[in-house]
């Protein structure tokens, strides 16, 4: 990694304060992949109006690395974290970018290994106790589940809380806002990912006020 900072790297239990911190604050995080340069300040600012003010932005399009810049200095406001990270250059890539936390869809010895060393905190995707146990022998105590709806839902993190007590998760992949509830009514959830405030339609048509309204609308389900 071409990434270097002389300053002391927080310790795991900084990192795992610093995602539920962020996490506290999201609730529900939208997961961003965006299609057009043009839409970068406008999205993010009608999810902020709506409520949403922590943002994964994922690196599924060209568009991933430049929204992370621009926003990190055009809306210091925000949260702004890099998802879908694959590898190390992708890894290294999103630190110099500015992310304030990553997110990668699963977990890699690799990734996990190099991410220990990164001032910026690592959110590993898991959907089985063994992807978990990887991390959880190095020390990671936050995770993504994912996909979600897929590897089990709200049954599966049931069935984690047992031998993982210590462990709380962020479910993102088929979370939408009928099931919203029973997610983060489990104890060992810290807040959601989702796309559903993301339609592409809204998005393509400029119509700001839509994602503005879902979004709102899917916060106050949890009120």
């Amino acid at each position: 990694m071409t990434h270097a900072d002389s300053r002391p790297h927080p310790s795991m239990a900084d990192k795992s304060a610093s995602i539920d911190a962020f996490c506290a604050r999201a609730r529900i995080m939208p997961v961003i992949t965006i299609a057009r340069e043009q839409d970068i300040l406008p999205l993010a600012d009608a999810l902020a109006a709506g409520g949403l003010t922590v943002l994964e932005i994922t690196l599924r399009s060209a568009h991933g690395l430049s929204a992370i810049r621009r926003l990190r200095e055009e809306r210091p406001n925000l949260c702004v974290g890099a998802g879908t990270v694959l590898d190390l250059a992708m890894l290294d890539a999103v630190q110099q970018a500015g992310a304030q936390f990553i997110v990668t869809p699963g977990s890699t010895r690799e990734l996990l290994e190099a991410a220990l060393a990164s001032p910026v905190p690592l959110l590993p995707g898991i959907s089985t106790a063994s992807d978990l146990m990887l991390g959880y022998a190095m020390g990671y105590r936050r995770f993504k589940l994912f996909p979600a709806e897929v590897c089990g839902g709200t049954a599966a993190l049931k069935a984690f809380a047992g031998p993982f007590g210590d462990v709380r998760f962020c479910p993102t992949g088929g979370v939408n806002p009928g099931n919203l509830q029973r997610y983060m009514e489990q104890p060992n959830v810290m807040c959601v990912g989702g796309t559903w405030m993301l339609d592409s339609q809204w998005i393509n048509n400029g119509d700001w006020a839509s994602v503005q309204h879902s979004s709102a609308a899917a916060l106050a389900l949890l009120d």
